[in-house]
């Protein structure tokens, strides 16, 4: 009785196995040629760039060094408004559907984009061998001829990473100088980007032995740029192993994308007129309503960001029959969980004190919206 794989060893796709192929009595495994090449686990959340909760485009005042745009990425730069951040959807590669572009909006000047990588899923990398790769183009060489990437590692309290790794950016062609408990794991060289989509990777052990968190790091280098010049950059992955496999999404499909992203992130935002933001809450007093949401996953901590619109016109506090203006918001961390955000709402008078109301969308805009930070 066969126990074992064949010691048959030219299988091509669509072979049958029959009794007389299953003789090997040893039990042992045995090599098929061809075999199906492996897809690795991507640890970089929204490497595709799928994922735009804050927004698709990211410009004078929401664009500064620091500055978080799609999902997980931010912006480091070498001053405010550097550069122009968008999700791209025509611009991509074969295939592909999304990627990032970084439009040079202030000349001269060093600039790029980061994400952090968890603790948790850092634990398996330290000691090892990573890949760290991407696709990308330039939209001309003449100047953004030397853009770099780098695998970094943080040995500062695991978490709590400051996100601004550079101490100074340096002449052209120079590396960054970073910042205490930042380490560069690899050698940073230009990757000589061309006018066309390609795939490029760069490997380094992690041989920080106290890393708590991995930075992946692309910049460009040069100090000679012209307005209008753009970066762009597909379908990032970062992987166990000495060579890049292809890409997938960390959570494997855009809803698992999405919910990874909301560990970290989430915004409700009001794409229809009167479309509730909040569950009903009730009013403390004839200025003062609370209201909370229950995030669709469970934050990595308690969120200590609270972002919305300052344009008060776009939000109306409901109860269904009357609407009222708000005026202030304010998180209140004391009822705040990292399954609920609380927050209170402010207005000049019209609530009657213990009715339940809502915040819902104005009645002609849209474009309100609340989020809730836990970003590493």
């Amino acid at each position: 009785m066969a126990v074992g794989f064949p010691v048959k060893d030219d299988y091509v796709t669509g072979d049958v196995l029959t009794a007389a192929n299953m003789n090997d009595l040893s039990g042992t495994l045995n090599t098929l040629s061809g075999a199906a090449s492996t897809v690795n686990k991507n640890y970089l959340i929204n490497g595709g760039f799928a994922v735009a909760q804050r927004g698709t485009s990211f410009t004078s005042g929401a664009n500064n060094d620091d500055a978080y745009t799609l999902d997980r990425w931010y912006i480091l730069s070498d001053g405010n408004d550097a550069i122009d951040v968008t999700q791209e959807t025509t611009t991509v590669p074969t295939n592909g559907e999304f990627a990032i572009a970084l439009d040079v909006e202030t000349v001269n000047k060093k600039f790029g984009i980061a994400t952090i990588i968890e603790n948790k899923d850092v634990i398996s990398l330290v000691g090892n061998t990573v890949t760290f790769s991407f696709k990308a183009k330039v939209s001309a060489t003449t100047k953004l001829d030397n853009v770099k990437a780098a695998i970094v590692a943080w040995s500062g309290t695991a978490d709590t990473v400051t996100s601004d790794i550079i101490s100074a950016w340096n002449a052209e062609g120079t590396n960054p100088t970073l910042i205490a408990n930042a380490t560069y794991e690899n050698t940073p060289a230009n990757l000589n980007l061309t006018t066309s989509y390609a795939s490029y990777s760069i490997t380094a052990a992690v041989d920080t032995a106290s890393t708590q968190n991995i930075i992946l790091f692309i910049w460009s280098d040069v100090t000679d740029t012209t307005l209008g010049n753009f970066v762009y950059i597909a379908e990032a992955k970062l992987e166990k192993g000495s060579s890049a496999s292809a890409f997938e999404y960390a959570g494997g499909t855009f809803q698992g994308e999405l919910a990874a992203c909301q560990r970290y992130y989430y915004r409700r935002t009001a794409v229809d007129t009167y479309e509730a933001l909040t569950q009903p809450f009730n009013a403390s007093s004839t200025t003062r309503a609370y209201f909370q949401v229950v995030f669709p996953v469970t934050m990595r901590t308690e969120p200590t960001v609270f972002d919305y619109s300052t344009t008060y016109s776009l939000y109306r506090i409901s109860d269904v029959v009357n609407f009222t203006a708000p005026t202030a918001f304010t998180l209140d961390t004391s009822g705040t969980s990292k399954d609920v955000g609380f927050f209170l709402a402010d207005c000049a008078s019209g609530l009657t004190q213990f009715r339940s109301y809502s915040l819902i969308g104005d009645t002609t805009n849209t474009g309100g919206y609340i989020g809730f930070g836990a970003e590493l």
